[in-house]
């Protein structure tokens, strides 16, 4: 069949978000499991300024960023059942493709979409409700009575992190850069909220706990926090670095983690919903709290997708707060 024109952007060369070209591409038919779908709304994240900037080198070039999105299926290929044309899905795909308006996709990543949940939504909040459910349910089960320090707790993944700990009857102490945020992380149920950039987060919850500490520290900031998170681990606390937004950790002693016989771990959520079922599972758990109220739509950044560059200048400089979404 002939292939279509659409419109996307084009990572030629890892750099700034200025190397974030709105292109045409040609989009062929759907290959025997695969579906062509149009998107609706397509989540950024701040995996796509790594991959976009080199500090990750797994997108090859020149290739589509984007990881997530909501689409409208357009054509199904012929060994796909359980999906037809029209049908409403979310995905994500390690393997990028997202910023573009039409696409081809491995059907085994689509999932079914709620009528309950919008397109707008499910792109905001596919991976960020993904990763709290990875983060408070499989890396560390977090229990009734415990106390977590989150990070960045008004951005993308720390607000459904916040509201599904404080549902699972945590304490949370959140770390925020403004009062703005700190209104937005006490909204979601914070119980302490530390103003990182005026106060030291580190004395602050010595002074919480009473110098027990934390038993999980949930860390995407990565240089900048990570030190000091250590120092913030109660006995056999476990400190739980997902992300880097100030720069990657440099090497620090293990022994360090002796003091408390603590532990660290670096979750990636692809490694979670590697196969089928546990794709399957997470998407239940996430969508049902999302339904439930557990979790909420998180208002944000809306730009069309020919103006990702500057979807990727807000999240880099740390000016928004919830999701930043592309509409095609």
């Amino acid at each position: 069949m002939p292939k279509t024109t659409t419109q996307a952007i084009v990572l030629h060369e890892a750099g700034g978000p200025d190397k974030l070209r709105y292109e045409s591409v040609e989009v062929g038919a759907p290959g025997p499991d695969e579906l062509k779908i149009r998107h609706t709304a397509i989540g950024v994240n701040f995996h796509d300024t790594y991959v976009r900037s080199g500090l990750y080198r797994t997108l090859q070039l020149p290739g589509i960023p984007g990881l997530e999105a909501a689409a409208i299926v357009e054509e199904v290929g012929s060994n796909v059942s359980g999906f037809a044309p029209g049908d409403r899905v979310c995905y994500i795909d390690a393997s990028y493709g997202a910023y573009s308006q039409t696409r081809l996709l491995p059907a085994r990543l689509a999932l079914r979409l709620p009528d309950s949940v919008s397109d707008e939504v499910a792109a905001s909040l596919t991976i960020k409700g993904f990763t709290a459910c990875m983060l408070l349910r499989h890396v560390h089960a977090v229990h009734s009575g415990e106390t977590l320090l989150i990070h960045a707790a008004a951005g993308g993944v720390g607000q459904p992190l916040v509201r599904w700990a404080k549902h699972l009857g945590a304490t949370v102490i959140a770390t925020v850069g403004s009062e703005q945020k700190a209104a937005i992380a006490r909204d979601c149920g914070a119980d302490h909220v530390v103003l990182y950039r005026s106060e030291s987060f580190v004395e602050r919850v010595a002074q919480i706990t009473q110098g027990r500490g934390v038993d999980v520290v949930y860390d995407s900031v990565g240089a900048d926090t990570f030190s000091g998170s250590v120092d913030c681990l109660g006995y056999l606390g476990t400190l739980v670095n997902f992300g880097q937004s100030s720069g990657p950790v440099p090497p620090f002693a293990i022994s360090r983690l002796a003091a408390r016989s603590n532990g660290v771990v670096r979750p990636m959520l692809f490694h979670y919903i590697r196969d089928r079922a546990a794709l399957e599972a997470m998407a239940r758990d996430t969508f049902a709290a999302l339904e439930r109220g557990v979790i909420r739509a998180q208002s944000g950044l809306r730009l069309p997708l020919a103006r990702a560059a500057e979807a990727h200048i807000a999240l880099e400089s740390r000016a928004t707060s919830g999701a930043v979404v592309l509409l095609p």
